[in-house]
Parts: C-alpha cells; sequence; structure tokens
C-alpha cells in the first residue's frame, strides 16, 4: 500500500514524509522528505515534524501501534489506519458491514502475528489508534489488495496460470463470489477521506456488484487472450488432499468462510469509494508480474502440484 499511496498524495499535490528504516525500495521517490527510523522504539526522528495527516500503513502489534499513536498525539491532526476485514469475529455471515462483531484474542503470551491472531491484532490496534485520536481516528479495513506490486501472488497465481493455458484446476464452487480491491483506487480514495478529514470505520472491497468465481476467471481469460480449459474440482476432494484454502488456490475459501468475500461494502460507496474494471487490475498486474522473471511464487499451485492433483480427480471420478 505505502507506494501507492505515496503516489495517490503527490498526484494530488501534497507535500509527503515517508517514515521508514530505509531498507525496502530506499529508491523510490527520491525527490520525497524520507525521516529514517524504527515505530518499535525508534520514533525520536519524529520528535521536530507536525503534519496535517499520518497514514498507518504497517500495524500489527498493538503496543506498536500504541506507541505510534502517543508519540504522534499533537504531531498530526488526523491518524488513518489500514486494519482488515480479519478484524471482524468468526464465523463471518455474507453482507457483514461495519457493524458486525470484532474479533477477540485468543490465549497467547507473546505478539507473534498468526493466523489466530492478526485479526484480533488488528482490533486492539484499531482501538489504540482511537482512544488516542478519537473522532479524528479513519479506520479502514480492506479485503483482500491486489495489482501490481503485491509480492502476496494471492490474485497475480491466477492471470500467469491462465496466460499459460491448458487444463487447470479451479477451486469448489464456481458461483461463489470473490471480493478484491485495486491498490491504486484503495489509496486514491484513502486520500480523499483524509482531504475530507473523515472519521470512522469503513470495509474497503470491491467490486461495485457482485462477481463470482467462474466470472473472475472468465474476466482473467478476456484480459489475457488465454482459451483454457477449467476443471472445477469439489471441495471436499480438495480439503481431502490438503490443499490450502487462499494459499495454494488463491482466492478460494470453503464453507462458511466464503462470506469473507460477501462483505458489505455500502458506506464506502456512499463516501466515493471508485474502482477501474477489474480486467484493468488484471492486465497491469500480469504486465508487472512480467518483469519480475523467475522464481518462486508465495501462492498457488506448481506445476507438479496441479497436475498430480488433476489426475487424482480424474481418477477418483472413475469409480463415482
Amino acid at each position: 500500500m505505502g507506494r501507492h499511496l505515496v503516489t495517490s498524495a503527490l498526484q494530488a499535490g501534497h507535500h509527503v514524509t515517508m517514515f521508514n528504516r530505509g531498507i525496502h525500495g530506499p529508491e523510490l521517490f527520491p525527490d520525497v522528505d524520507i525521516v529514517k527510523g524504527n515505530r518499535d522504539g525508534g520514533l525520536d526522528s519524529l520528535e521536530s515534524g507536525h503534519w496535517d495527516a499520518v497514514v498507518d500503513t504497517c500495524g500489527y502489534v498493538p503496543r506498536i501501534v500504541k506507541q505510534s499513536a502517543d508519540f504522534l498525539r499533537g504531531k498530526v491532526d488526523h491518524y488513518t489506519f489500514i486494519s482488515s476485514i480479519s478484524a471482524y469475529a468468526d464465523p463471518p455471515f455474507s453482507g457483514m458491514d461495519e457493524t458486525a462483531p470484532l474479533a477477540s484474542l485468543p490465549a497467547v503470551q507473546n505478539e507473534e502475528v498468526t493466523g489466530e491472531t492478526y485479526g484480533p491484532f488488528k482490533v486492539l490496534c484499531e482501538n489504540a489508534v482511537k482512544e488516542v485520536f478519537s473522532d479524528r481516528a479513519l479506520i479502514v479495513r480492506p479485503g483482500l489488495i491486489v495489482g501490481p506490486h503485491d509480492p502476496t501472488d494471492r490474485f497475480t497465481y491466477w492471470p500467469a496460470r491462465i496466460q499459460r493455458s491448458g487444463e487447470i484446476a479451479a477451486p469448489g464452487n464456481p458461483f461463489h463470489p470473490v471480493q478484491v480491491i485495486d491498490v491504486r483506487d484503495l489509496a486514491d480514495w484513502i486520500i480523499r477521506l483524509v482531504e475530507a478529514s473523515c472519521s470512522g470505520d469503513y470495509n474497503a472491497t470491491g467490486p461495485e456488484k457482485r462477481i463470482t468465481f467462474s466470472d473472475f476467471l472468465n474476466l482473467c481469460c478476456d484480459s489475457v487472450g488465454a482459451k483454457p480449459d477449467f476443471t472445477w474440482l469439489s471441495e471436499e476432494f480438495l480439503l481431502e488432499n490438503k490443499i490450502r484454502p487462499f494459499v495454494d488456490l488463491p482466492l478460494w475459501l470453503p464453507g462458511d468462510y466464503k462470506a469473507m468475500q460477501e462483505v458489505s461494502i455500502n458506506k464506502a460507496l456512499s463516501a466515493d469509494l471508485k474502482f477501474r474494471p477489474i480486467g484493468q487490475t488484471i492486465k497491469d498486474t500480469l504486465n508487472w508480474d512480467l518483469t519480475r522473471g523467475g522464481g518462486d511464487r508465495r501462492a498457488g499451485l506448481s506445476r507438479l502440484q496441479e497436475e498430480d492433483l488433476l489426475r487424482k480427480w480424474k481418477i477418483s471420478n472413475q469409480f463415482c
């Protein structure tokens, strides 16, 4: 998110300061003010500054977010915290909006961010910001953020895989929903909210109208100009074969968890959240992906895994 927020803010005519450790992408934005430090105990380099607003894109541990919020009290007029729809309690339900119950923390003895603690930690981070900034706090809960420069491969896998064509393993029910948001649309919208000093909680995902998994894969086909053959594998079969939802087959969530991709964004739409066509996001993501070269992906099946899975599927169906 960070690089796209900076781009959006600059395009909107704002004076931007970046605070970071100077480790990742130090060559980016050479003309932007950079303050080096570390948010965990290394905030002193921000002592003399004052800013109209801060956008906190990388808060995961409540103690550290509380440090940042406390330190910036009186130094910034408005605080935006990027949370997640994972902040909602299990089980998710279709159409859940900003009033849905939030996750509570399991019994843990450390600050390790895991699949179990990620959502509850985000809730505590939100609370830390609200405690300090009250009605000057904006909480954004995105769904899956996608687009160029996304290193997770949780979206990129599909355009790249479909471009290779052939027989493709497709997960679960083709009519299950898919929700994603282009990072550039999200960044532009957040900057507009900050300009208006908006506060409160907002879900932020897309598209504006519901699409299914089948719709999404067909959009990928149209966008990359491929005509593969999709073989839809049942959820039971995938789980029996230890295929990890959202990881081995990105965007797939089985059972009740599909509701994580049926989140209400009515409040964000009322606040002027806009979307570019998903086909454009697919094309731009693939074009960026092609510049990365080879290497292992962080999500998705390898060729051998997919071939093995399809072979097992065909064998199992011979005896049905």
